[in-house]
């Protein structure tokens, strides 16, 4: 058997041209969503994801605000940006990019937004709301992979689902998001006695350890979907002395000749992740007015 890849980017694409088409209906009525994000400190790698954020909303038609503090912004003037920014009525959604540095409580600064602008769904509100199946804000990156698994497979229901992670932003969501589409779920983790045993009881395998290729090849039960959500940076010899490559917490070479589908490492959760974030933001801003979710995106 050789697995289908799942193509994140190509799927990523199309929910953008939905957001695109929702927020033209939205402008039509005089709403503009809006998003602020607010980057504190020059990590490299945040820099880079704030700058694809900031484009791909633009892109959608949706207002982009950002916000740079710099590394050495005191936990009180974080906390003050984000109060501005609950009480301005241009703002629908607010990402605060993680990691902060490490002298602010990033616990904080979360509960500090308000829940109804919390598009990356990490406030224990809209986490309980989630979890007792009442309309949330919901992690960018679960529900994307619900998305792609759902693309490979339209009706999850009855499946039995195995989720490998078990962290606030990826694990214990995306267990959640299965359980409402009626998924048998296990939620698996370091401590789990049998974990390859455990994997191959999955129809869909969620994998979520950050650990490089930890999940091998006769671990996956023939014909399963696998969404991979890992992203390491290991080392690549055959690319030359120093160099390194992207893989995923899957042996993808081992797993697509088992699995029926699977997602590649990069190109697939990876861009599903901030086409979400734009549509919790576009719900976010529906919400805000008492208007209707659009077609697609609800």
């Amino acid at each position: 058997m050789s697995a289908a890849l799942i193509d994140g980017t190509a799927q990523s694409e199309a929910l953008r041209g939905q957001i695109a088409e929702a927020v033209r209906t939205l402008r039509d009525r005089g709403v503009t969503p809006g998003l602020a994000v607010v980057l504190v400190g020059e990590d490299p790698a945040s820099r880079v994801y704030v700058r694809n954020k900031s484009a791909r909303t633009v892109e959608a038609g949706m207002r982009s605000l950002d916000h740079k503090l710099p590394a050495d912004a005191s936990e009180a003037e974080v906390l003050a940006l984000v109060g501005q920014l609950n009480a301005d009525e241009a703002v629908d959604g607010i990402l605060v990019q993680l990691p902060l540095p490490s002298h602010i409580d990033s616990a904080k600064i979360l509960l500090a937004i308000d829940p109804a602008k919390d598009v990356d769904g990490f406030h224990p509100v809209n986490a309980g709301r989630l979890a007792t199946g009442q309309p949330a804000l919901v992690p960018c990156t679960p529900l994307g992979c619900v998305i792609l698994a759902r693309s490979v497979q339209r009706d999850l229901s009855g499946l039995e689902a195995v989720v490998v992670g078990r962290s606030n932003i990826v694990g214990k969501p995306v267990a959640q998001l299965l359980l409402a589409e009626s998924c048998t779920v296990t939620i698996a983790h370091s401590r789990t006695r049998d974990l390859p045993g455990t994997c191959r009881r999955a129809d869909l395998l969620i994998a979520s350890v950050g650990r490089a290729e930890m999940i091998r090849g006769d671990w996956i039960k023939p014909g399963a979907t696998v969404i991979d959500v890992g992203i390491n940076r290991v080392p690549n010899p055959a690319a030359g002395e120093g160099k390194t490559k992207l893989v995923g917490d899957v042996a993808l070479a081992e797993a697509s000749e088992v699995a029926g589908a699977i997602t590649p490492v990069p190109g697939g959760v990876g861009p599903m992740t901030i086409a979400c974030l734009l549509r919790n933001t576009v719900q976010a801003a529906c919400n805000r007015r008492g208007l209707p979710v659009p077609d697609g995106l609800a």
